[in-house]
């Protein structure tokens, strides 16, 4: 249930609250990630907050369970999704439960043991690694974004990306990166003149988070999630004004 008994919908802070016990590793940037390849659209309020439905909840939670068990890339899941909907895959998969005794597949469970991320990752075309939100490796990050290495060493030298050991692994935040900095590329610009992204991130990320600093550390959940739907908030009003200031200037140009 929400937290407000004034709502019959879930912000995205209560959402990663109830798939959290199921699935550990679920994070805030996961959920808008799935939200950003179009996997999952919550409606908005008019302030520009995120409405979950259960309807949304039970497809994120089918979307997960798909990634976690039998490890499919999301342009798999796109086509179940748009050939049968979740309702029918969620009947699906709780009848697999009741056959093999199994809450997730885990191992030990008379499931097959989960594979790691980047071991999922790796299985798929080196030419068309899918966006799953998992860890990826250098090569599969350069495969997913059309880098080249000496594309990616520039983005790690001018900070835009984490300079990262063999052993280390990339997050979907990277990948964003990573594949925007290649379309900067094709138009023929260079890392060192994406540096004022990195430059401008770092100031308002540290902006908001005075802002939203003292809800942050409170204890309760509601305060959390008032702190994740204001950062999100925030967010969105900046891109808004950084469009909207950008539109503006290109009006002026000859």
């Amino acid at each position: 249930m929400p937290l407000s008994k004034s709502r019959d919908y879930y912000s995205i802070g209560e959402v990663l609250e109830l798939l959290r016990p199921e699935f550990p590793d679920v994070s805030i940037s996961k959920l808008r990630f799935l939200e950003s390849e179009a996997l999952v659209t919550p409606e908005r309020t008019p302030s520009g907050y995120r409405k979950f439905f259960t309807k949304d909840v039970d497809r994120l939670r089918y979307i997960l369970a798909l990634q976690r068990d039998q490890f499919l890339p999301l342009k798999v899941i796109r086509k179940r999704l748009e050939s049968g909907g979740a309702a029918e895959a969620n009947r699906d998969l709780e009848v697999q439960t009741l056959q093999t005794g199994t809450g997730g597949g885990g191992a030990g469970t008379g499931g097959v043991p989960p594979a790691s991320p980047r071991a999922n990752a790796a299985a798929a075309d080196s030419s068309s690694v899918d966006l799953t939100g998992a860890q990826l490796t250098r090569e599969e990050l350069m495969a997913a974004a059309q880098l080249s290495d000496a594309g990616l060493a520039t983005l790690e030298e001018f900070g835009l990306l984490p300079a990262q050991d063999s052993g280390a692994a990339y997050n979907e935040d990277d990948l964003m990166v990573a594949k925007a900095a290649s379309g900067f590329f094709r138009h023929g610009l260079e890392a060192r003149h994406l540096r004022m992204y990195r430059q401008f991130a770092d100031r308002e990320a540290t902006f908001y988070g005075q802002i939203v600093s003292p809800l942050a550390h409170r204890k309760d959940p509601e305060s959390r999630t008032r702190a994740y739907e204001t950062l999100q908030e925030l967010v969105e009003l900046s891109r808004r004004m950084r469009e909207g200031m950008l539109r503006s200037s290109l009006r002026n140009l000859p």
